[in-house]
């Protein structure tokens, strides 16, 4: 999609973050938002902070682990705009369970975010994407860690890797109709990710208190120490608006040395496996 000036954006997680500085991009390329979080009082914010800077912006209540509610909030958008263009399924939690204390409680809760608030967006937005005939582009918002196992054992990595194996097979099967997809792999951002657990919802049970010499509790900590200093999310949101308008597949904000490690140790643990397979 070279030309965005008159089209729509939808942004899940839109309230703040990544989906907050997506929606700013989309704006100032001309583009009508319809912002999308569970968190309201903050969506108001980000809504208000956007008047009168644009096109038409609004917002609109969303809980990405109910499809009744995402398939709510696109009804919304089509009945406000009439097409919608972009839709990037950006609402995201981190949460930590290693080994030391698997509780299921919290993988169902990031599992739900993360993966499946992916997939509430895709259904509720391809059949129209498909029907208007205009193209489109879908952005999934994964992470570093959906690329690598760095963090280890935990549900944010696995919630991760899955959008990445999603993104890549939708992008195949969507481009014969003229819709881009874009797996966004952020690695540290200035975000409250950290903070994830202040819209926990209650049916997820209590938020666990880790150690902090718990690999959950390290995870927090790291979290949290790495992303006060890391990349702007006005930064990302370049990116990715870049990658839409080049309709390319993956956006990686971070590339150092020791990213690329990890990347370069797993391949190619993977393609001697691959070789040994061969020999037998």
């Amino acid at each position: 999609m070279r030309e965005l000036a008159g089209k729509t954006a939808f942004v899940t997680g839109g309230a703040s973050g990544i989906g907050l500085a997506l929606g700013r991009a989309f704006v100032r390329a001309g583009m009508n938002v319809m912002f999308a979080d569970i968190e309201t009082d903050a969506l108001t914010l980000a809504v208000k902070s956007l008047h009168g800077v644009g096109r038409d912006v609004r917002g609109i209540g969303c809980d990405v682990t109910d499809p009744a509610s995402v398939e709510q909030a696109a009804n919304a958008s089509f009945a406000a705009f009439g097409k919608v263009h972009v839709v990037c399924n950006n609402a995201g939690v981190g949460g930590g369970s290693g080994i030391d204390d698997i509780s299921l409680e919290t993988w169902r809760w990031v599992l739900d975010v993360n993966l499946m608030g992916v997939l509430h967006g895709i259904r509720s937005f391809l059949p129209h994407l498909r029907a208007h005939g205009e193209g489109g582009h879908i952005v999934n918002t994964a992470s570093m860690a959906g690329m690598n196992s760095g963090l280890g054992f935990s549900p944010y990595s696995a919630s991760k890797f899955a959008v990445v194996n999603m993104s890549e097979g939708l992008a195949m099967q969507v481009a014969p109709l003229g819709i881009g997809v874009t797996v966004l792999c952020p690695g540290f951002v200035r975000t409250r990710i950290w903070q994830s657990s202040r819209n926990r919802p209650r049916r997820y049970g209590a938020t666990p208190a880790p150690g902090p010499a718990s690999q959950a509790g390290k995870l927090a900590a790291t979290l949290a120490e790495r992303g006060r200093s890391g990349l702007d999310p006005s930064d990302v949101a370049a990116q990715v608006l870049a990658a839409i308008r080049n309709n390319e597949l993956y956006v990686f904000t971070h590339c150092g040395a020791d990213w690329r490690a990890e990347l370069a140790d797993r391949f190619t643990a993977i393609l001697a496996a691959m070789d040994e397979a061969a020999a037998r």
